[in-house]
């Protein structure tokens, strides 16, 4: 999800500057509602990943390959550099392949135009925009990043999401990007008190069921819509909540999209790469000698020292201090 958020403003400026121009994108199927409907694109090819590893899904593989390559692409952009997606953008046989110049799974030796990344902490998002000097198109942000789908913030209305609400969103892929479940639960607990009238939201796929249940803990002020949304519906109840309380994953990079006040709480990951782009400064994390290891599993022999660290009472702190800045701006 981060990947798709991050390359949708090479999307945009493309579109400013060939506004006849065709786009399409090759999306995983369980990620394309993101992109439904999208303005500036023509059409998606959507990328089965689980159906993909049968032998008796690649037939439909091949055809999607040949509809690709009937297309005669002017230009193919992988800006994800996987081996899939490198191997996926030659063999969709474009005029010109350009990816990023990276080294993680070989794939730069698929195109013609490799994209260097500026510097090791040189962000996600602007790498990707590197990818335009191709194309003599200088990046700016005068565009809208997604674009308001009023039926699906009317449908959450109707559900019940309230106009004055704090998000948390507890899930992530990896274990140790996790803010233990007890600091959410204790975080969950104190909310109320400190922003009266301000629902709580819990925020988080099919999958994260678990933990929104031990957040929640039977509460009924606090509204779980974990695994109740569309990822399109998700974006919505991001977009114009106070704050955002959230591991380093997907809905994360949405919120900064929409422009939604984050306060990221980071583990083994580093900010600067892949954070929320333009909250940067908002992340929290631990300075132990061991951040950022940048590994899935951590060897800390007190383990997950670096989120335990982050107490709810830093959380609370920070989350006073951004509302009181944010009612004397207003």
């Amino acid at each position: 999800m981060g990947d798709v958020i991050h390359a949708i403003p090479v999307l945009r400026l493309l579109k400013q500057a060939y506004p006849s121009s065709e786009i399409y994108w090759w999306i995983s199927a369980e990620l394309s509602s993101l992109l439904e409907s999208d303005p500036d694109l023509t059409g998606l090819f959507l990328f089965y990943r689980k159906k993909s590893e049968s032998p008796f899904f690649w037939p439909t593989l091949l055809r999607e390959l040949r509809r690709m390559r009937r297309m005669n692409f002017t230009h193919v952009i992988d800006l994800q550099s996987l081996a899939r997606s490198g191997i996926t953008a030659w063999l969709a046989n474009g005029e010109v392949t350009i990816g990023l110049d990276d080294p993680r799974e070989g794939a730069s030796t698929f195109y013609d135009v490799r994209v260097p990344r500026p510097s090791y902490h040189t962000h996600a998002v602007d790498w990707y925009l590197q990818s335009l000097r191709y194309f003599h198109i200088k990046p700016h942000f005068n565009f809208e990043w997604l674009p308001a789908r009023p039926s699906d913030l009317a449908k959450m209305k109707q559900a019940g999401l309230a106009d004055r609400r704090i998000i948390l969103n507890p899930g992530a892929r990896w274990e140790n990007k996790r803010w233990p479940v007890e600091h959410f639960r204790e975080l969950a607990q104190e909310l109320p008190r400190l922003f009266p009238d301000t629902q709580i939201v819990l925020l988080g796929g099919k999958s994260d069921y678990e933990l929104t249940t031990a957040i929640k803990n039977g509460s009924p002020a606090i509204f779980d819509l974990a695994g109740r949304t569309s990822l399109s519906e998700m974006v919505e109840v991001i977009r114009g909540a106070l704050f955002m309380v959230t591991n380093d994953t997907g809905p994360m990079h949405i919120a900064a999209a929409v422009g939604t006040p984050l306060i990221p709480l980071f583990g083994p990951t580093t900010g600067a790469r892949t954070g929320p782009y333009g909250q940067i400064e908002n992340v929290l994390q631990s300075k132990i000698p061991c951040v950022p290891c940048m590994k899935p599993e951590c060897h800390n022999a007190n383990r997950l020292e670096c989120l335990k660290g982050l107490t709810p009472a830093i959380v609370i702190r920070e989350l006073e201090r951004r509302f009181a800045q944010g009612v004397e701006r207003g």
